[in-house]
């Protein structure tokens, strides 16, 4: 299924930030020095197994749900 990145990275998103753009933009900053750059995803992007993997510890590590 492409694109699974892009809607994990959503979620996350949307649950952290709640509408707070100012969140939106810290947490992008955040899952960019953990290594996972939002803006190389989208919804036609190949999903890569050890990309999903990092960006469930992250969640995880939030204590988020993707």
């Amino acid at each position: 299924m492409a694109g699974q990145v892009k809607q994990m990275i959503d979620s996350i998103l949307d649950q952290r930030a709640k509408g707070n753009s100012t969140v939106v933009m810290t947490t992008t900053t955040k899952l960019i020095l953990k290594g996972v750059d939002p803006s190389r995803y989208t919804a036609a992007s190949a999903d890569d197994a050890a990309v999903i993997a990092k960006v469930r510890a992250i969640a995880a590590e939030w204590g988020l749900k993707v």
